[in-house]
């Protein structure tokens, strides 16, 4: 198999993931695997995330979405792969 790099996914995820301390929890993972990107709360309830990194620690980091921290009752994950920008480092909007 060949390295093909980093990569950029945006994942968006559903249900209570605002006031669980989701956005903290996944900032702590994502520098754990060496991510960098963003995660912020949405308007309409759900966290949107900006993941770049080595594509086995992405998968990673949107494997932890599906679960969350221990409060959060996450429904749905969206994820939809963009072009690397290079963020450089992993902060909570």
């Amino acid at each position: 198999m060949t390295d093909l790099g980093p990569v950029r996914a945006r994942v968006i995820v559903q249900g209570r993931v605002q006031g669980v301390f989701y956005r903290d929890t996944c900032k702590h993972v994502a520098r754990s695997f060496n991510i960098k990107g963003w995660i912020r709360n949405c308007s309409d309830g759900s966290v949107e995330a900006v993941f770049e990194g080595d594509p086995s620690a992405v998968e990673q980091m949107i494997s932890w979405c599906r679960r969350g921290p221990d409060r959060a009752q996450v429904r749905d994950v969206i994820v939809t792969y963009e072009s690397l920008i290079g963020e450089n480092d992993f902060t909570v909007r």
